[in-house]
């Protein structure tokens, strides 16, 4: 595998971007994985790793650029603590319309590039980056065919760009991988994107038994289970649509 961290620029600036692809092979697919609400780790760039190896060009772009940050480092327990204060802070600096515009700009970037196939693209988004990943693939119609939201919050809002209208928007696969016990994304939301992908091609699936952050190794509500699943269906996800 072929490691590479690389400032990209975009509308606003210049986002540090870890990418990873095969040695050999290409040009791969390009999957654009969108960085939950803790912001850029190692835990992150290994999960990259693992998508890259079925062989894809893998993009994790930093969405905090704009505030200056990058990684914020061990987050206590305890949500009064400021160190959790400030990564809301962060959360709520970002919107749909502004990581498009990333998007555009990450793109553009891997279209230079001889290893990267823009022209089949996929998403995944985990946590807050779930409405971002189903979001590309309505914003890029064109050329993303797959995209999935791993516990994603913010799924039926009354905004236009809400993720579960997006099935009237794009041919793409659509994915939502669901914590059975959410506070971030309670079942009463879930089933309404359930009820808006009905017939359409999605799936709407719930994990039995866990919670929100299971696919995270280091989190306390890490499931081996459920994440080996979740990484099943990716995989299943992009063979059927990157091809």
């Amino acid at each position: 595998m072929i490691d590479q961290q690389i400032e990209i620029p975009t509308k606003d600036g210049h986002t540090t971007t870890f990418i990873t692809h095969p040695e050999r092979g290409g040009p791969f697919p390009v999957i654009i994985f969108y960085m939950d609400a803790p912001a850029i780790r190692e835990e992150l760039r290994d999960m990259v790793r693992r998508l890259g190896t079925s062989g894809y060009y893998v993009v994790l772009p930093n969405l905090y650029y704009r505030s200056g940050v990058m990684e914020l480092g061990p987050l206590p327990a305890d949500p009064d603590a400021p160190e959790r204060k400030r990564m809301f802070q962060l959360m709520n600096s970002i919107n749909i319309s502004l990581v498009m515009e990333d998007t555009r700009a990450l793109l553009a970037y891997a279209e230079g590039q001889s290893a990267a196939n823009t022209k089949i693209v996929g998403a995944v988004g985990y946590c807050m980056s779930g409405r971002y990943a189903i979001n590309a693939a309505t914003h890029f119609a064109d050329r993303v065919k797959a995209a999935a939201s791993v516990y994603g919050t913010h799924l039926a809002t009354d905004q236009p760009d809400s993720p579960h209208l997006a099935a009237q928007k794009t041919k793409a696969e659509l994915y939502f991988a669901c914590a059975e016990t959410d506070i971030y994304a309670p079942m009463e939301i879930i089933e309404k994107v359930k009820h808006r992908m009905q017939g359409a091609n999605a799936e709407v699936e719930i994990y039995p038994g866990t919670h929100h952050g299971f696919a995270f190794p280091k989190r306390p509500v890490y499931d081996r289970d459920a994440a080996e699943r979740h990484w099943e269906r990716l995989v299943a996800l992009y063979r059927r649509n990157l091809a």
